[in-house]
């Protein structure tokens, strides 16, 4: 069987040279990489990365916590992280945790010790709970920012205040927000931007919610919606502006300028509707070089990290 010490022989450097070249190429120079890479291939080495992290006290597991799965715009989130992972030699496991009641203490006290680092989107819990949740486990917040913990946020606030000003610009004076979930951080941060936007163009600015993030809760809300007849509705998330549409016009009513994403506007051929989109994949890659970065230097200064979104006013 081959080992590393024949790929250092081949390539006619050190054994520790060559083991660096696979588990910390960065440290060594790109030449001597691509000697101890080209020896590994003619030999058929495959390097051991479970068992260097293993010897390492590492299990070589990430873990992404959703608060649930049921949720479209996680999936990207946990795509851009995989990817990240596994270029890495990190196996990424998705579980399923609100974050939000201190029953969930135990089993994440539980995965914390097969793991070496979450990425966590917990939109909804206590800062005190995250906290405690993550306390013991080197971690990324996704969407949210607690003093103390790395973080990297989708600047979606400063996207919906730029929406907002841009539906004042075209006219629009009687504007419905519809929130997001009770206690979100993204709605809070919203909320604010969409108010101050409003404030500063003088125009009417009506919130209604909190809801749920679905279709349905987009239907049920239609009533208070249409009770307001604003001229534009600018919902927390797709799935709510999309039952909202599709109340409006299953009651026979032409329904009001509805933001939404820009697949979605396109599909349903509605050029002049504003559209914002979030880059999930971009989020999850980051949010796995953030965690990756924390585990090579524990002790490095806390890192925040805002993301541009992406903002088509139409019209």
């Amino acid at each position: 069987m081959t080992t590393i010490a024949d790929v250092a022989r081949l390539a006619g450097v050190s054994k520790a040279t060559a083991s660096r070249a696979f588990s910390r190429p960065e440290v060594v120079s790109p030449a001597t990489a691509q000697r101890v890479h080209e020896a590994a291939v003619k030999l058929g080495f495959v390097a051991n990365n479970a068992a260097r992290l293993l010897a390492g006290g590492r299990s070589g597991i990430l873990a992404l916590a959703v608060p649930t799965l049921d949720n479209s715009y996680f999936s990207p989130v946990i795509a851009g992280a995989q990817a990240r992972a596994d270029a890495s030699g990190y196996q990424l496991t998705v579980v399923v945790h609100p974050l939000e009641e201190t029953a969930e203490l135990k089993p994440l006290a539980r995965l914390g010790r097969q793991i070496d680092g979450i990425i966590a989107v917990a939109p909804r819990g206590t800062d005190d709970l995250i906290r405690s949740a993550l306390d013991l486990t080197p971690a990324v917040l996704v969407d949210r920012e607690i003093d103390g913990l790395d973080s990297v946020v989708a600047d979606t606030a400063a996207a919906f205040g730029a929406l907002i000003e841009s539906l004042v610009e075209h006219g629009h004076r009687r504007i419905v927000y519809v929130g997001g979930p009770e206690g979100s951080w993204q709605d809070v941060q919203r909320t604010r931007a969409v108010r101050a936007a409003a404030t500063a163009g003088d125009a009417e600015l009506t919130v209604v919610g909190p809801h749920a993030s679905t279709f349905a809760d987009g239907v049920r809300t239609s009533a208070a919606v249409r009770e307001h007849a604003p001229t534009a509705v600018v919902p927390y998330a797709t799935a709510i502006g999309l039952g909202i549409r599709f109340a409006y016009l299953t009651a026979g009513e032409a329904p009001p300028l509805v933001s939404s994403e820009r697949s979605i506007v396109e599909a349903l051929d509605q050029r002049d509707a504003p559209a914002i989109d979030v880059d999930g994949t971009e989020l999850g890659r980051v949010a796995a070089d953030m965690l990756i970065a924390r585990l090579a230097d524990p002790d490095a200064e806390t890192q925040r990290s805002r993301l541009d979104v992406a903002f088509d006013p139409g019209q």
